[in-house]
């Protein structure tokens, strides 16, 4: 069953294009299992990153590279506070999809 998974993230200052840059370098190749991959700005230094995997088990299964991916954007993260670190994951099955 089709799974997604939404990351918020908070850059810092004058950091923007550079976060940009490296999710430019994620390609489907680089995390088999992965359908579609969308970078969402959701307000000024905030984004989301939305990914369409074929499964739990295939999102599963690319974990380390998204690690290392993360790894990569930390130092120009903010910490989003609360306790949260510099990022707030979540994922599931698709419940419901509509197409036109």
């Amino acid at each position: 069953m089709t799974a997604m998974n939404v990351v918020h993230m908070r850059v810092k200052p004058g950091m923007e294009a550079e976060f940009v840059r490296l999710h430019k370098e994620i390609t489907p190749g680089t995390m088999p299992g992965m359908r579609n991959f969308s970078l969402v700005k959701a307000g000024e230094r905030t984004f989301i990153v939305v990914g369409e995997w074929d499964s739990m088990a295939a999102m599963a299964a690319a974990r380390p590279a998204m690690i290392s991916s993360l790894d990569k954007l930390r130092p120009i993260l903010e910490d989003l506070g609360g306790g949260r670190g510099v990022t707030e994951p979540w994922s599931g099955e698709v419940a419901l999809q509509l197409k036109p």
